[in-house]
Parts: structure tokens; C-alpha cells; sequence
């Protein structure tokens, strides 16, 4: 019997399957990938094809994304970063080969930053690149780098791919008051595991999209006598929120309708009084906050 395989992070369908996948599991057909690059800031993905329908995920500008199926108007496929598997409207996306675009050599690392078609604080802005988009600067001029697509974004707001933030924590501190949205992976709108993802990826570390993945592969559980502390996971079925101190959980949720700190026995209570269940585990990463 084969294994059972996450639907979420397995791109197969009854009708169609990636390459890799043939003898593993069933399908009509399979398809080989074409790589392609978001070319917006951020692009939707969603779990039919259907611009009416939840979000599950977003991808950020510069991030890649394997297409196995497009029909012009939708791309289905599995992000490179993060192994989500999705439909992303095909205008999202664009074929970096074809289009000589050098590979990102740097994140945003400001909440968002916008780009523009000078190199000066005055120019007209185009687009704005949220925090974790990836681009690639191909030198540097008064004070902004020259990004590879055509542009000038300030160099302050942008650091190299390979020099992470230095506190995971702290990350995801600044995301305060950010707006809840099911499915948002950017300063304009956070869920609760798209905020632990997005914070843990500024700090180099690989993290899966949803929660229920994130307790699965993050850290080691606590043992009941082990206090909490700073970076510390805690888990509800359905939702995660990072200790910024040994009692106060950041989270991303629906009671405040944004990223909000409060005292973990207030979100536990509520929780609970609102019969979505007790806390699962609580969870310390490799990595230590600083």
C-alpha cells in the first residue's frame, strides 16, 4: 500500500500529477515542471480555480513557483519555497529564463518598500514589495540598489538572502498589529501560521505553511515541568502564537482581527470558552531567540 500523502504538499490530482511522482501514485497523467517566478507583489493561491474562493496561501514577489497544469488563466502547481500546493492566477506569474531575470540575491526586509523608476526618495513609486519578497540587486546607486527586473528600491529596507535576522522573535514582533487574514503571508494581512512562517523564514529557517505541519516539524515538545519562554510555539488544533516572554503569547487571530499580544491565560480561556479546544503542545525551536 502506498503511503499516505498530504494533499496539501503533494501535487496530484486524479486527472494529473507531476512527473516525479509517476509510480507513486495514481493519476491520468503526469506532467513535467516549468519554473516559473511571481511578478507581483503578492498572488493569491487558492484551492480550486476560482477567484471567488478562500485563500489558503499567498506567494510573495521573486518567490518560484513549479507549474504542472496552466489553462492560461490559472496555474496549478507547488511553491518551491514551502511545497504548497495550489491554483495561482497565471498573470502572477512569469518565466524567469525567458525573461533574463537574475536570481534574488536579497529579501525585503522592511515591512514593505516601494520601487521606483529612480534613484531618488522623490521619483514616482510604482510598486510596493512587501517584507520577504525576494529580488535580485544588481548594483547600487545613491543610496537604492538597481533590481533586476528594472527599478530602484532603498537599500535600507533590503538585505542579502544569506544574512538572516538575527532574532526570529523580534521578526514577527514587528508584524504587531498587522491585519488578520485567512490565508495572508504579508504585512497587508497575517493568519496565524503565515505569521510564524514568515517570521521564521527572515531568520533563515525553513518552516511549513499551516499549523498542524508547523507542530508536526517544528522543535520538541516541553515537558509539563519546562517553563515557557521567549520563541517558544504554542499550539491550539487550528492555530499557533509565539511567547514573546514567559507569559505573553503574539498571534495572529480572529478575536482581535490582527497580529495582537495578550497574556497567554487570556487566550487560553477564551479559546476554550469558545469550545475551540485546549492547548495541543507547546513546542521549543532548535534555533534561540535572542
Amino acid at each position: 500500500m502506498s503511503p499516505v500523502r498530504d494533499p496539501r504538499t503533494t501535487p496530484a490530482r486524479p486527472d494529473l500529477a507531476a512527473a516525479h511522482l509517476r509510480g507513486l501514485v495514481e493519476a491520468e497523467r503526469f506532467a513535467d515542471p516549468t519554473e516559473t517566478m511571481v511578478c507581483t507583489p503578492v498572488a493569491p493561491m487558492s484551492g480550486t480555480p476560482d477567484g471567488t474562493a478562500a485563500m489558503t496561501s499567498q506567494l510573495l514577489f521573486g518567490e518560484r513557483f513549479t507549474v504542472y497544469d496552466s489553462d492560461g488563466q490559472w496555474a496549478w502547481g507547488q511553491s518551491d519555497l514551502d511545497g504548497y500546493v495550489g491554483y495561482v492566477p497565471r498573470s502572477c506569474l512569469d518565466d524567469p529564463a525567458a525573461l533574463g531575470v537574475p536570481e534574488p540575491t536579497h529579501r525585503v526586509a522592511a515591512l514593505s518598500t516601494h520601487v521606483y523608476a529612480e534613484p531618488h526618495f522623490k521619483a514616482r513609486p510604482g510598486a510596493a514589495l512587501p517584507a520577504g519578497a525576494r529580488i535580485a540587486v544588481t548594483g547600487e546607486r545613491d543610496g537604492f540598489g538597481a533590481l533586476g527586473p528594472g527599478g530602484f528600491a532603498p537599500l535600507c529596507h533590503l538585505t542579502p538572502l544569506e544574512t538572516p535576522a538575527p532574532d526570529w522573535v523580534a521578526e514577527a514582533e514587528r508584524f504587531l498589529g498587522v491585519p488578520y487574514l485567512w490565508g495572508g503571508r504579508s504585512a497587508t494581512g497575517l493568519d496565524c501560521s503565515g505569521l510564524v512562517q514568515l517570521s521564521l523564514q527572515a531568520g533563515g529557517h525553513d518552516c511549513p505553511r499551516d499549523s498542524d505541519q508547523q507542530e508536526a516539524a517544528l522543535g520538541r515538545p516541553l515537558a509539563a515541568r519546562e517553563r515557557l519562554a521567549r520563541g517558544d510555539l504554542v499550539f491550539w488544533k487550528g492555530h499557533v502564537g509565539v511567547m514573546v516572554t514567559g507569559a505573553r503569547l503574539l498571534h495572529a487571530n480572529i478575536h482581535h482581527m490582527a497580529v495582537a499580544v495578550e497574556p497567554l491565560s487570556d487566550a487560553r480561556q477564551r479559546i476554550r470558552e469558545k469550545g475551540e479546544g485546549t492547548v495541543t503542545s507547546r513546542r521549543r525551536l532548535e534555533t534561540t531567540a535572542a
